[in-house]
């Protein structure tokens, strides 16, 4: 692997990541300070669906790969911590590690099966894998089918502890911590050039003598496993595991997220899924139908800022 070039911590790039990151971290704090505990649900909210957006960026931002499946990996996640709960099993460290099995096994399959397809093929072998494990989560109604299931109790991360809401916030921080450096690593290492190399050629990178589908397939494995701990974080979250959670609808927020935060940078899907989140709280809060009021709204975010909300601060 090689090592990514030495960061520029006085470039504005590495100013306005530093500044979104402290601005998370002191969420908790300011939080308790007001004494507004519903604060850090929302901040929570954040973080995981980020943590989702980094995931589906590395395969749509840098490997040109537009996925509507991501949200089969978010179920997955949710229905092995509420799974297991319901049987009484809820030791963290195995439901991350059955989490991580499954989202590897099922996107290394589902990838060599989505890519050999591209463009709208891919588009749509990938839905169809989300929309039938949708499908796969209403028809288990010893889990509660189309309702969903209570998640009875959190995860057991021992030694840690994240049965309160600041304590799980900071857990989640600090896994959307490591999927940005992971994310960084990557995308600078020969593994990122070579998958951005073949987003923008694919044909010549092969004539080159690289594997390109051997690149793409781990890229969607890894990004499908991040996305998987999001939805593990997500059951934790709402104590709850319902197939809403694997609808083509939440890969389409994936999506819009990433391209409103700024498509192929590492920071971007955090600042894109910073604004969604609040954008729909605060719509909500005033009507039922906030898809009609955010709908432009983000349209017209996204013709005012076509390099995403991080590349128009850094412009």
């Amino acid at each position: 692997m090689v090592f990514p070039e030495q960061v520029d911590w006085r470039s504005a790039r590495a100013i306005t990541a530093t500044i979104v990151l402290a601005v998370l971290a002191l969420v908790p704090v300011v939080a308790i300070a007001l004494d507004q505990a519903f604060y850090i649900t929302l901040a929570a909210r954040i973080v995981i669906f980020a943590l989702g957006a980094c995931a589906l960026n590395l395969v749509l931002g840098y490997g040109g790969l537009v996925s509507f499946g991501h949200a089969l990996y978010v179920g997955l996640g949710a229905y092995a911590v509420g799974i297991m709960a319901f049987h009484g099993m809820t030791n963290g460290w195995l439901h991350l590690a059955v989490t991580l099995a499954l989202c590897g096994v099922i996107g290394w399959i589902t990838g060599l099966i989505c890519l050999r397809c591209q463009g709208i093929g891919f588009i749509m072998i990938t839905l169809a894998f989300a929309q039938m494990f949708y499908f796969l989560g209403v028809s288990l109604k010893q889990y509660g089918g189309d309702d969903g299931m209570q998640v009875a109790s959190r995860s057991d991360f021992a030694p840690l502890s994240i049965e309160g809401n600041a304590a799980l916030y900071y857990f989640a921080l600090a896994l959307l911590f490591a999927t940005l450096y992971l994310s960084w690593r990557l995308v600078h290492a020969r593994f990122g050039r070579v998958l951005r190399a073949a987003k923008s050629n694919a044909r010549r990178m092969r004539v080159l003598g690289f594997p390109i589908l051997r690149y793409q397939v781990t890229a969607y494995v890894v990004s499908g496993c991040l996305c998987g701990i999001a939805g593990l974080l997500l059951a934790n979250l709402t104590r709850f595991a319902s197939p809403a959670y694997a609808y083509w609808t939440v890969s389409g927020d994936l999506v819009v997220m990433v391209m409103l935060g700024g498509i192929a940078t590492v920071v971007g899907p955090v600042i894109g899924a910073a604004v969604y989140v609040i954008l729909e709280t605060v719509v909500a809060g005033y009507t039922e139908h906030w898809m009609i009021i955010t709908g432009p709204v983000i349209v017209l975010i996204a013709l005012l800022a076509r390099r995403g909300l991080y590349g128009f601060v850094l412009r």
